[in-house]
């Protein structure tokens, strides 16, 4: 049976790990952390946990400041305040100075189920990928969201990392995954079409690719863990070998992986292009799983963009 884990907890977890080897990691949260799994850093780590309280503001705005002593700040709160209460933090006192700070953002997407519509970011990804200097990172499962955490805290400059609520499919395998900043994985090989996954969408693509198989369709199956630098190669590559692309994300399709992969094909290798995503809507109040249904994102949407796609060859 696969193994589930939330990306939050598989963050709470990495969050101890690094702090323990690197002191100058300092967690703040929003009067979220049991949420968001930094309490776990605060109760190790008393004197480096901060809780602003309900003021994601003031909780960019020490980050920044902390950071700009030579801290290594992680900020954390649910998705939608992080990137929308705070944006103009985020790009004057964050991207603008270029600064070190780690905003994780938890409980992103439409899965964030029964919150209903205004705790669903489904903007976020578009929000921070024009900021300038940051980063922008979306783990597929647990095992990445600890390889990147990690990866992050050695890393200088502002980092934008887009966690979920949900327990998610483990898809990598712990002892042997490699977390490298900005390169795409290859999960499947595929000469047809290739699928460009991101978040908990990768493990529905894994899903698409084996059933269309069964449709005779020879699917190539890609990880985009970093929006933001895209693996610009990987993805002309893709396009040149198989002749079409669907994109699927848990996110608007406009702004976020979708659009990322358009411009790059476009101005390099203009092939056919289906965006899986939300529609520009907002969501609503449900089960995770019926909303995925509802909003279109799951692998039988997927399967049903590929096989029209693979007609228009």
């Amino acid at each position: 049976m696969t193994k589930m884990i939330a990306t939050r907890d598989a963050y709470g977890e990495a969050l101890i790990e690094i702090g323990k080897d690197n002191e100058n990691v300092v967690v703040l949260d929003a009067d979220l952390s049991k949420s968001t799994k930094t309490h776990g850093f605060g109760q190790e780590f008393p004197n480096r946990f901060i809780n602003v309280g309900i003021a994601e503001q003031n909780l960019i705005g020490t980050a920044a400041g902390l950071a700009a002593a030579g801290k290594i700040p992680f900020a954390s709160t649910f998705a939608m305040f992080a990137t929308g209460r705070a944006f103009e933090v985020i790009r004057n006192s964050v991207g603008y100075p270029k600064l070190n700070v780690k905003i994780c953002a938890t409980h992103s997407g439409i899965t964030v189920g029964e919150d209903g519509a205004s705790h669903q970011a489904l903007e976020d990804i578009s929000c921070m990928r024009t900021i300038p200097n940051m980063t922008v990172i979306v783990p597929a499962d647990g095992v990445e969201t600890k390889a990147a955490i990690h990866a992050i805290s050695k890393m200088e400059g502002p980092v934008y990392v887009r966690l979920g609520r949900l327990a998610v499919p483990t898809i990598n395998d712990e002892s042997s995954y490699e977390f490298k900043i900005g390169e795409g994985v290859t999960l499947k090989e595929g000469t047809d079409v290739t699928i460009i996954a991101t978040g908990l969408m990768v493990s529905e693509a894994i899903e698409a690719a084996k059933e269309l198989e069964t449709k005779g369709i020879n699917a190539r199956v890609i990880n985009i863990h970093t929006i933001k630098p895209l693996d610009n190669e990987i993805v002309i590559k893709a396009a040149k070998e198989t002749g079409a692309i669907v994109t699927a994300e848990e996110h608007n399709i406009i702004g976020g992986l979708g659009s990322a992969v358009a411009e790059v094909i476009s101005e390099s290798c203009p092939v056919l292009l289906k965006r899986v995503g939300t529609k520009d809507t907002f969501g609503e109040s449900g089960k995770p799983a019926d909303l995925m249904k509802k909003y279109g994102l799951t692998k039988d949407n997927i399967i049903d963009a590929v096989v029209d796609i693979v007609k228009k060859k």
